[in-house]
């Protein structure tokens, strides 16, 4: 189906907005008017830039406050709306958004409504315009979509249709299965926008949450299936008031939503993208760094061994048990600090793979590859990490580890057995961006958000995982934009005894990160622990957190440039990250407290 988005959604001026658009591939715009207000070019200029950018103007909004009010009120509205209507043709749009009443002066009468909107409907046909009207979620009067309906059915013109929008109906809980008995062609457009669920004023909700379809919790895909079986055949439109996303830049907003209109579409069968190839474990972890020496440190302190070097890059594979690490010191090394640039994923056919990542928008990156390296396909993620799609388990194609030789080493007695999660921290204006980005192109599961206590504000997280949890992603944004700490990454690394794994890691040279010791008096009042055991919790900096499934052990190493690791131990059926224990961990890493 034909794709629109509403200026609105996307910051900066009105040409900025319109050039995304086109470049994300929409086929049309919703001009709102305070862009055009705001712009230094005529109605005509802007006409011919959608035009020479191959994008319809689908829409002009919003007229406000036209029905059911008195008399001489409604006649002045006429006289705006005549001018607007002129300004139309000139931009070359046929449909006008007039959303419900919420003036003071607006009479609870249906018929009066009813009336007036028919008169703006004649004027609109004089000037071969469509009216469609919509209800507002807090409209004075109307505010749903079936109320909404039943006047423009009662006022019977043919320039006179409704717009839905999924927001203002989803949010005020109204059933959409009544869209149905909407004729097809009296749906004059239609708009979708998500939002997560929260309690409070439905105004401010909509006006600074809104986000695009399958980054909150609305059922868009459902609403979007009943207005489809009603008969509508015009645009899909995004219309998002969103804070980040106004100040966020433009052209990797309008990829984001474009992207949300196509898992959409997949998601209601209006479109069959390649099918989704969920990883089946992590290959890899890649980390860049312009001196070798402070991760090896760390690296062989955790037991893993420098096991092979890549043929023809300066790339080294560190290995214990089934966790890999890349260490990169290539000339794009990081000189402001080691920074997790990559990571392998486990895939069961990595063209497919690669292939479902491209028709959604990710990039496709091109890589520098001798003749005997092996042909690994690899996207971008929304924060420019580089996800490589390998077949580590197939003979053919040839896997990543035949890139590299081996040489000579002790064989390590491992401590930890594999990657167990990695937590990526988000650019401030990309969380949603990427919770969507791992969710469809990669076929995760998102699980739910959570906020967590930082010193200087809140840090908020989303996991997204495989159904077995052999690929586990923590997905977080730091409190503010400023925050310089917000970019750091870690590797989280899967033990059986997370004690041993500590002892060892200090007792060969590690510093694990100092925990506060009301942290563990805590503790001491929340659980009971076997003699001892807490003590060596304490001594070793070891969090603990337990859910009705199991338990969770896990300590954390310093920082190193933007990484830090975490030795993780789950028993039972635990699924979580300890989430309880972050506050302490970031208070511990803002602190500055010393390491051990």
């Amino acid at each position: 189906m034909r794709t629109s988005i509403a200026t609105v959604s996307l910051s900066g001026y009105l040409t900025e907005k319109l050039t995304a658009a086109a470049r994300a591939g929409f086929d049309g715009v919703e001009i709102f008017e305070n862009d055009l207000l705001a712009s230094p070019l005529t109605p005509e200029e802007v006409r011919a830039r959608c035009a020479d950018l191959g994008l319809t103007i689908d829409l002009y909004q919003p007229l406000r406050d036209i029905e059911a009010v008195p008399a001489d009120e409604f006649e002045r509205s006429l006289r705006r709306a005549r001018h607007k209507f002129e300004l139309m043709n000139r931009l070359g749009a046929d449909t006008v958004l007039v959303c419900s009443s919420v003036s003071p002066l607006a009479e609870d009468d249906d018929a009066l409504a009813a009336r007036q909107l028919r008169r703006l409907a004649d004027l609109a046909q004089e000037f071969g315009i469509r009216v469609a009207y919509e209800a507002l979620a807090w409209g004075r009067h109307v505010s749903t979509y079936d109320h909404a309906w039943r006047i423009v059915e009662a006022a019977d013109h043919p320039a006179l249709g409704t717009c839905l929008d999924s927001f203002h109906i989803l949010a005020r809980g109204s059933d959409p299965r009544g869209i149905e008995d909407i004729p097809g062609e009296k749906i004059f457009f239609l708009q979708l926008a998500d939002a997560p669920l929260m309690a409070m004023d439905v105004l401010q909700w909509s006006r600074h949450y809104r986000c695009f379809p399958g980054q909150g919790g609305l059922d868009v895909a459902g609403l979007l299936g009943h207005v489809m079986r009603a008969g509508y055949t015009g645009p899909l439109s995004l219309e998002v008031f969103n804070d980040v996303f106004r100040q966020a830049e433009s052209g990797p907003t309008a990829v984001d939503a474009r992207r949300s209109l196509l898992v959409l579409q997949e998601a209601t069968g209006l479109a069959t993208p390649p099918p989704p190839v969920v990883p089946t474990g992590v290959a890899f972890a890649e980390l860049v760094t312009a001196d070798i020496d402070p991760v090896a440190a760390v690296l062989g302190a955790l037991g893993f061994a420098r096991t092979a070097r890549h043929r023809t890059k300066p790339v080294d594979l560190w290995e214990q048990g089934r966790a890999r690490v890349l260490v990169n010191t290539g000339p794009a090394a990081r000189r402001d600090g080691t920074a997790l640039a990559a990571v392998g994923l486990v895939s069961p056919d990595p063209t497919a793979a690669a292939r479902r990542a491209e028709v959604l928008l990710a990039p496709v990156l091109p890589r520098r590859r001798a003749a005997q390296d092996a042909p690994l396909e690899a996207v971008a993620a929304p924060d420019g990490t580089e996800l490589f799609f390998c077949a580590s388990d197939r003979p053919e194609p040839a896997g990543w580890r035949r890139d590299f030789e081996d040489v000579p080493h002790e064989p390590p007695a491992p401590a930890v057995d594999r990657i167990d999660h990695l937590a990526l921290t988000q650019p401030w204006h990309q969380f949603d961006e990427a919770a969507l980005f791992h969710r469809s192109v990669l076929g995760l599961h998102a699980q739910d958000s959570v906020d967590v206590a930082d010193p200087y504000g809140l840090h908020r997280s989303r996991a997204v995982t495989n159904a077995d949890g052999s690929v586990r992603i923590a997905l977080s944004v730091g409190p503010a934009p400023t925050d310089d700490g917000a970019r750091a990454q870690h590797i989280a690394l899967a033990t059986g005894d997370v004690v041993a794994a500590a002892r060892r890691f200090r007792e060969a040279g590690g510093r694990l990160l100092e925990v506060p010791a009301n942290y563990h008096d805590d503790l001491a009042a929340r659980y009971e622990f076997a003699d001892g055991e807490l003590e060596t919790y304490r001594d070793l900096g070891i969090l603990y957190d337990r859910d009705a499934d199991g338990t969770f052990r896990h300590c954390y190493t310093q920082t190193v440039g933007r990484v830090f690791f975490e030795l993780v131990q789950r028993d039972g059926g635990y699924r979580g990250y300890g989430a309880a224990n972050a506050p302490v961990r970031l208070a511990a890493q803002h602190g500055g407290r010393p390491v051990r």
